[in-house]
């Protein structure tokens, strides 16, 4: 599934006309199976304005992607923050007792009910928290939510997307399926 997860994020890359990827080596939160509350902010992505939710992540070390373009061809993040990356890692701690547990990918289709989008929190900052849980370092991302990470277009309800998150999470953090 990892290297499925892949191929469609470099694939996406041509049809997207040119998402700037980069591989980080270091810290970095990995919230593929986190949700996302709304902050009541909005948040610019290429000149387009979201609502802007939080997700809680765990921290990681090693190899990640990155949008160069969002992180500004720097995977060095400001002291207190990592950045939220992507990674092809299949077991890593997940809420709520933040165990380290298998992924489980899926697809779920975004609606308008609350909680019923996505979030993307690919490249985009986040606070590390002051405590660790069960022994894990967490942070808080910040992103857009029902934003596409292929194009940084909204996506509309009704859209497939992906996820990791556990079913009934709201705004799961993923990513839209790519349309032809």
């Amino acid at each position: 599934m990892k290297t499925l997860l892949l191929l469609t994020l470099l694939s996406t890359n041509a049809l997207a006309g040119g998402v700037n990827l980069m591989i980080c080596n270091g810290e970095f939160a990995l919230c593929a199976a986190s949700a996302s509350v709304p902050t009541g902010k909005t948040i610019r992505v290429d000149g387009k304005e979201f609502q802007e939710g939080m997700a809680v992540c765990p921290v990681l070390t090693g190899k990640a992607i990155a949008n160069a373009d969002l992180m500004k061809n720097s995977c060095k993040a400001p002291a207190g923050k990592v950045w939220s990356l992507f990674s092809t890692v299949t077991e890593y701690p997940q809420a709520p007792s933040w165990a380290v547990v298998t992924m489980t990918p899926r697809t779920f289709v975004t609606t308008t009910a609350a909680g019923g989008g996505m979030s993307n929190q690919w490249s985009f900052l986040c606070d590390l928290q002051a405590k660790k849980t069960n022994n894990v370092q967490l942070a808080n991302c910040y992103g857009p939510i029902n934003e596409s990470p292929w194009n940084n277009g909204h996506v509309p309800p009704g859209s497939t997307a992906f996820t990791a998150a556990p079913v009934g999470a709201a705004n799961p953090v993923g990513g839209n399926v790519p349309s032809k």
